[in-house]
């Protein structure tokens, strides 16, 4: 079977990939290539910043008919919480809790809102922060904290993430 192989560089990190004129259901698109100790997986949510939790709560339980939970509190994170079920993912209202909250400061800079971050799942958050750290990639915190859904998550440096401030929350 005629392949060639192309090598990428991204993030320091060196990928190959196969291109098969063929499809091999028995071959490894990559062979030699070292398992990762962690697992990335889905989409969990997306993340919105609200100037009025009220009004964006009204806006898709009313407006748009999805089912959405109670406003919640949590004050280690600074936020009010209320999660929007979408069947495949979910959206994150956020609304600031308190004068320190990282929300407030969104806010001031996005006077309407806007999308404020992205949840994906990982297997083992411990092994994938480990990881992100060993390829330079910051973290907002030192260690990972309870996140909403009363799992462990780490926040990545946007700055290292193409601008994207970035959750990992363990599955």
């Amino acid at each position: 079977m005629a392949s060639a192989m192309l090598k990428v560089a991204a993030a320091g990190v060196s990928r190959c990939f196969t291109l098969l004129r063929g499809v091999s259901t028995t071959t490894p698109l990559c062979q030699g290539v070292p398992g990762a100790v962690w697992k990335l997986g889905k989409l969990n949510h997306i993340a919105i910043a609200v100037p009025d939790m009220e009004r964006a709560t009204a806006l898709y339980r009313d407006v748009l008919g999805a089912t959405v939970s109670d406003k919640v509190p949590l004050p280690e994170h600074g936020v009010y919480t209320v999660f929007v079920e979408l069947g495949n993912t979910k959206l994150e209202l956020l609304h600031p809790l308190g004068d320190k909250s990282p929300i407030s400061g969104f806010l001031q800079k996005n006077k309407s809102g806007g999308m404020h971050h992205i949840c994906i799942e990982v297997d083992d958050i411990k092994a994938a922060v480990a990881d992100m750290k060993a390829k330079n990639i910051r973290t907002l915190s030192a260690e990972p904290r309870i996140g909403a859904h009363g799992k462990p998550v780490m926040f990545l440096h946007p700055k290292d993430c193409d601008g994207v401030l970035v959750e990992l929350e363990e599955a």
